[in-house]
């Protein structure tokens, strides 16, 4: 197990320096730098900058280093937590994301859970009630929530909200809460606002999953070592609870990968739509107004945890079935 472990993390963290790399690139690509697009600006005002003015900026921004010091002194500050500063805002990246990093990584957790706590007993109930009335209307609801974009649940429940209770249905917090100091009056706030965000997100992902789980557990169910469990006379539900189940879930597990950074940052219209405070508006807003150091911080973010949903889920998937540890 130890190897296997340690095997993951060392490809998670070539992983990691590969998209610091990337966002790096990024930063650098516009031509020119920060000083020189305020030099324009500044003209454009009807002011003058001396060159003395200008190279002492460039001075202190740390820009008149060669590059590959510029991109250890960026990937540095990025280890202890600084994740750099906003030259369009005026204003360093962790009191821009701050906040909306908390309330996304929170979000996304809890539709994950939810993902989880009810697409795997839907799929195995459809499973072992194969063609039955539940499993025909599972699968139908299904088709649904995979087919229906989450944009469009977002703008539903909007508008059941708005002309059938007369409320808004966007946003986290209530209007007195928004800028409220954190207390326990302020979190039961959020976890009332949740609900319908989780739900709007987690369709298309619970629809997703109900599909793989109910897929690969009828798989298992047919395989040999299921018909010689029943015929040694072992209960139904303990047999398939301790077996196949276990063995279904491990693409589910896999899933969950690739849902969790989507969750982060592919969210974004979602994210728009509701008025939620989470780093998907934000990075839209950082790439139209061409803020590549806000916009690179939040991809490198955005891949940082794509790597660790990626290690939990492969640590998941050692624990589930032996023969991922030994291979």
């Amino acid at each position: 197990m130890w190897v296997f472990l340690a095997k993951r993390i060392g490809i998670g963290l070539i992983t990691i320096w590969a998209l610091s790399l990337f966002s790096f690139i990024l930063i650098q690509l516009p031509k020119g730098d920060y000083v020189t697009s305020e030099m324009i600006a500044l003209q454009m005002e009807g002011e003058n900058v001396t060159d003395e003015e200008l190279e002492n900026l460039r001075i202190y921004f740390g820009l008149d280093k060669p590059v590959h010091m510029q991109y250890l002194s960026w990937i540095g500050n990025m280890m202890r937590g600084n994740l750099g500063y906003s030259y369009a805002q005026r204003t360093p990246v962790n009191d821009i994301l701050g906040q909306r990093l908390l309330l996304t990584v929170l979000y996304a957790a809890a539709t994950v859970v939810f993902i989880w706590v009810v697409a795997i007993p839907i799929g195995i109930l459809s499973a072992v009630k194969q063609y039955s009335f539940a499993d025909y209307s599972f699968t139908t609801l299904g088709f649904i929530g995979v087919a229906v974009p989450d944009f469009l649940l977002a703008l539903l429940f909007l508008w059941l909200g708005f002309v059938f209770f007369g409320v808004s249905m966007g946003g986290l917090f209530s209007p007195e809460f928004v800028d409220a100091p954190w207390n326990l009056a302020r979190i039961w706030d959020l976890t009332k606002h949740l609900f319908i965000p989780i739900i709007v997100l987690g369709t298309s992902g619970t629809a997703s999953l109900i599909r793989i789980v109910r897929a690969n557990l009828l798989d298992e169910l047919h395989k040999p070592y299921v018909v010689a469990a029943r015929a040694r006379g072992l209960r139904e539900w303990r047999l398939i609870l301790k077996y196949p189940v276990r063995l279904a879930l491990n693409p589910a597990v896999s899933l969950t990968a690739y849902i969790f950074p989507f969750l982060i940052s592919g969210s974004v219209i979602v994210s728009v739509v509701l008025s939620l405070p989470t780093i998907g508006p934000t990075l839209l807003q950082s790439l139209l107004e061409q803020d590549l150091q806000l916009a690179g911080a939040i991809i490198f973010l955005a891949g940082v945890m794509t790597v660790v949903g990626t290690l939990i889920s492969d640590i998941l998937l050692g624990l589930l079935d032996p023969r991922i540890r030994q291979a």
